[in-house]
């Protein structure tokens, strides 16, 4: 028997506003927070679903976002923190000391930021004022920092100047990162077509191409291609993709590290 009533409202007021704050939540986590099944929680996120309360994506539910304009940076960085730290420890795993890397914008990239801390002889290329912030005490890191047009909200550097400046370099590894993955042909979305441009050089430019991207990014809707799945060399990211994107994931050949 399912369950009704006002407990059942309750708990959806609540699942509402933990998502909110959160920006995502796991099933697990709402079932654990709320002490109720797994099979519980997915009636409540497919009921909050079709009333348009929530965006359902794999594994949990995330805010019901517009896919011209992005989330604040700073509830970005906050939204599934703790994931993207464990993805970030991963891909600072995969690049050996004294590699030459992009990183480009987005509060993932900056966690890989902090997690190569630890490397030496690192030559950076950056077009993200945070990301250059944090590497800049290591005195055996060459930071260099894109010129360009810098967006006063999350320190990202973007604009023709930008691109010119990135075409100039052939690096060892592109570190990426991304607002939106389409799960069933694996488009990579943005916000910002000036952004998407930047990110292209950087793809172009790399031998190596990593994708940063917690399971959040799955599904989540954003209105400019930046690429295709098929131009990573590497996801990174915290859990299982959706099937229709573990079929495209596989068919182009991209290795998937998936961090515990």
């Amino acid at each position: 028997m399912h369950e009704r009533g006002s407990g059942q409202e309750a708990r959806h007021e609540q699942i509402i506003a933990i998502v909110n704050d959160r920006g995502y939540a796991t099933i697990e986590q709402l079932a654990s927070h709320f002490s109720v099944t797994p099979q519980t929680i997915r009636r409540d996120l497919n009921h909050l679903s079709s009333d348009g309360r929530i965006r359902r994506v794999h594994g949990g539910a995330g805010r019901d976002e517009s896919s011209t304009t992005n989330a604040p940076y700073l509830s970005r960085q906050r939204q599934n923190s703790d994931a993207k730290q464990r993805i970030a420890e991963l891909v600072a795993a995969a690049i050996p000391d004294n590699a030459s890397l992009f990183i480009n914008i987005g509060t993932s990239t900056e966690m890989v930021a902090r997690a190569l801390l630890n490397h030496r002889g690192l030559e950076i290329i950056t077009n993200n004022l945070n990301v250059a912030s944090i590497l800049q005490p290591k005195d055996d890191f060459n930071v260099i920092i894109a010129g360009g047009t810098v967006r006063s909200y999350d320190g990202g550097i973007i604009g023709e100047a930008t691109i010119d400046f990135i075409n100039q370099f052939k690096v060892d590894f592109g570190i990426i990162g991304i607002s939106g993955i389409d799960n069933e042909d694996g488009s990579l979305l943005e916000y910002d077509y000036r952004e998407v441009r930047v990110a292209q050089a950087i793809i172009n430019n790399s031998r190596r191409r990593l994708l940063v991207a917690d399971d959040s990014k799955f599904g989540r809707r954003a209105l400019v291609r930046q690429a295709n799945i098929g131009q990573i060399d590497a996801l990174f990211t915290n859990a299982m993709p959706p099937d229709s994107l573990l079929q495209v994931l596989s068919a182009n050949e991209v290795e998937l590290n998936i961090a515990k």
